[in-house]
């Protein structure tokens, strides 16, 4: 069904968010195609900038992409004393890349795509985030993240699973197996960070992934970031570390506020690292009591 209707879209999802919709205000429809995964449409919206869909679903927005893409990177970056080596799962649009090849520690990257339609079309249409591909650190496989990691065991100091929402392909993303198999592709003390949706949508799946989690990682954590287009404003990530003495509110790198600019960092800033972990009390209870 086309969602697009008298010049606004409009991201229904009856599964995930049910009874509501953030609708934008469209000039143009840039891209559209059918790849062998998925839906991919770019859109020029009024207000948001460039706006990536998949399936239906808002991917990012050039208006305010930065606060996400900066959060799921260096959090778990800042978690870990020394990410030298980097796995990106999912993260078809760069941005996330461009994060992490940003880090003064961080010297190589590797991302495993599925689609590479996605990583086309954001390379014509989305190209300030679509520079992350660029690096020299990086090194992009197209193909399925479980079967790299099944071949890639004790490797990685981070891994940072930049997915879309827990429907169609991206469910097993979300299950207990999946954080088993990031398990085994980590160094000892690794570090995992996933997108792990909003308390306010669904906070008893968001619990049972971090359950899910916390099966295999002795230290776990949820962090939140803004990000206006997304469902509710407001998006959460689970962080995993094997170093159970790891206090994941306080970053092991801290970044003085000429370093954060120096990085063109945006949001992300080694003040905002500790309070993403604090959470309204009500979910506080929830998660952790």
């Amino acid at each position: 069904m086309d969602t697009i209707l008298k010049g606004w879209f409009s991201e229904v999802q009856d599964d995930l968010w049910p009874g509501q919709s953030f609708s934008l205000k469209v000039k143009d429809i840039l891209h559209k195609e059918k790849s062998e995964f998925q839906d991919i449409q770019v859109v020029e919206t009024e207000t948001y900038g460039r706006c990536l869909i998949l399936d239906g679903i808002i991917q990012c927005t050039t208006r305010d992409e930065f606060s996400y893409q900066e959060m799921i990177s260096f959090l778990p970056l800042c978690c870990h004393p020394n990410p030298q080596k980097v796995l990106i799962v999912g993260g078809g649009d760069g941005g996330v890349a461009r994060e992490v090849v940003k880090h003064p520690l961080v010297k190589e990257v590797h991302q495993v795509e599925i689609d590479d339609r996605v990583v086309e079309v954001s390379k014509k249409y989305l190209p300030s985030m679509a520079c992350g591909f660029d690096s020299e650190k990086l090194i992009l496989t197209i193909g399925d993240g479980f079967d790299y990691m099944k071949n890639h065991k004790n490797e990685f100091d981070v891994i940072i699973t930049d997915s879309s929402d827990p429907v169609g392909p991206a469910v097993s993303l979300f299950q207990e197996s999946y954080f088993g198999l990031l398990k085994q592709a980590l160094k000892e003390g690794g570090v995992v960070c996933s997108q792990a949706g909003s308390f306010w949508l669904d906070f008893d799946y968001v619990k049972k992934t971090m359950n899910g989690c916390a099966l295999h990682f002795p230290k776990v954590g949820y962090a939140i970031t803004s990000v206006p287009s997304y469902p509710c404003g407001h998006i959460g990530f689970i962080i995993g570390s094997l170093d159970e003495s790891r206090q994941l509110e306080k970053p092991a790198k801290r970044f003085e506020k000429s370093e954060t600019d120096a990085l063109n960092l945006k949001y992300y800033s080694s003040d905002i690292h500790e309070a993403a972990f604090t959470l309204p009390r009500w979910v506080e209870k929830h998660f952790y009591e």
